[in-house]
């Protein structure tokens, strides 16, 4: 703060204040869903919060980290939810300080954007329309999730590991002092790890395209063969710790499986299926059109068409890797009907978003300015949408709403 600029410095005390703000109104709504009955007929303040706390306190299930951690507030409150409540508001509150940093370090976005942008990035919601689903959220498909807690932690872990990523892959292939140094990759897996013990969700679509990045890589000549192989074992520990946990969810003694079934995940709640998810997508749909437009304009203009950022093109790998699988997967037995198959797919839309506002920050810039109003108009009806969605839940009422 003491570098920043005197209306920079405002700037920020505003953000403070108001991601404070946020996160004491998260603590009020997560501790309500804490204290829930957990006995499925329960519609007030409707969350996963109480099944995951009864998992663990009366059920013994241990396979997340999160539950871990449940366990041990309960032991430290003596029995009670609040310190659990304390945690989620603080991780939401991480979430949204960290979305600013991965704006203004990793994007270079100013400070005034950044900040407004981390705060509406974590409120966007689709962009609703009755008759296409009429739940506003279960409908859909969304990166901003507030009734499952282990989605909510999985957020922060995913993005603290993307931002490590964009900074780790500018120098994985590089050597000496401007190469990754042994605790990087360190850090690297054990963030992954750490994520995917949260919840195997992220790995299942960061995995693949981290991928497919290192073989163009070392097919492109950009990295020497050893040097991708060490950048991807990094992946290595959570592969081990996805297994483990698959066979606790997906063990036979269990019942649960999986199957392949084109769409049925995505019609579980919606009308009209295949449009929800377009609408899910509109405002980055919107900026990839104009960006389009733009690459023809160019082409047409100029005979040269502007790069594809890299960043970009990953987070857009990730997203389409997590709509092949939540497409393609569904669940059967006790799990069957739950949709957890999207939750891979709705951190990559998070990051979708995140990627496409800055793209469409730069259309200003570019003075596209029809583009700019158009995608400005339909982020702004979208982050309208997450908060009275938002605003309804601390009001009490189930995700499941109208």
């Amino acid at each position: 703060m003491k570098n920043l600029k005197k209306s920079e410095k405002i700037i920020y005390i505003a953000f403070f204040v108001l991601t404070a703000v946020y996160g004491a109104v998260c603590l009020y709504l997560f501790y309500m869903q804490s204290i829930q009955p957990a006995d499925y007929k329960n519609t007030y303040f409707e969350a996963d919060l109480p099944y995951h706390i009864s998992m663990v306190r009366d059920d013994g299930w241990y396979y997340s980290l999160t539950g871990l951690m449940y366990l041990l507030f309960l032991r430290i409150g003596g029995g009670g939810t609040a310190l659990i409540a304390v945690f989620l508001a603080l991780v939401s509150v991480a979430t949204v300080i960290i979305t600013e940093r991965f704006l203004k370090k990793i994007k270079n976005v100013e400070s005034g954007l950044s900040c407004a942008g981390a705060l509406a990035l974590n409120f966007v919601m689709p962009f609703y329309i009755r008759w296409a689903g009429e739940h506003r959220y279960i409908s859909y498909q969304s990166g901003n999730i507030w009734h499952n807690s282990t989605y909510q932690v999985m957020k922060l872990c995913a993005l603290i590991c993307i931002y490590l990523y964009f900074v780790y892959e500018k120098k994985y292939f590089k050597t000496g002092e401007e190469g990754l140094k042994v605790w990087e990759y360190i850090i690297f897996a054990a963030a992954q790890a750490l994520t995917t013990f949260v919840k195997p969700s992220f790995l299942t679509v960061f995995a693949p395209a981290f991928a497919i990045k290192l073989l163009r890589d070392i097919a492109k000549g950009k990295a020497k063969f050893v040097k991708a192989v060490l950048f991807g074992i990094t992946v290595l520990p959570s592969v081990v710790v996805m297994f483990w946990q698959n066979s606790v969810l997906f063990g036979n003694e269990t019942g649960n499986g999986y199957k392949f079934s084109f769409l049925e995940t995505f019609s579980l709640h919606a009308d009209h299926p295949k449009v929800t998810i377009l609408l899910s997508l509109a405002f980055p749909i919107a900026v990839a059109v104009t960006m389009a437009a733009g690459a023809i304009w160019s082409k047409i203009k100029t005979g040269t068409v502007p790069k594809l950022e890299g960043d970009y093109g990953f987070i857009l790998l990730m997203t389409f890797v997590g709509f092949v699988l939540a497409a393609v997967l569904a669940e059967t037995g006790e799990r069957a009907g739950a949709g957890n198959f999207l939750w891979g797919y709705s951190a990559a839309l998070f990051f979708f978003y995140m990627t496409s506002f800055v793209n469409w920050i730069k259309f200003l810039k570019e003075k596209r300015y029809a583009g700019f109003g158009i995608c400005g108009a339909i982020f702004t009806y979208q982050v309208i949408c997450g908060i009275i969605f938002f605003s309804r839940l601390v009001a009490g009422e189930s995700y499941f709403m109208k």
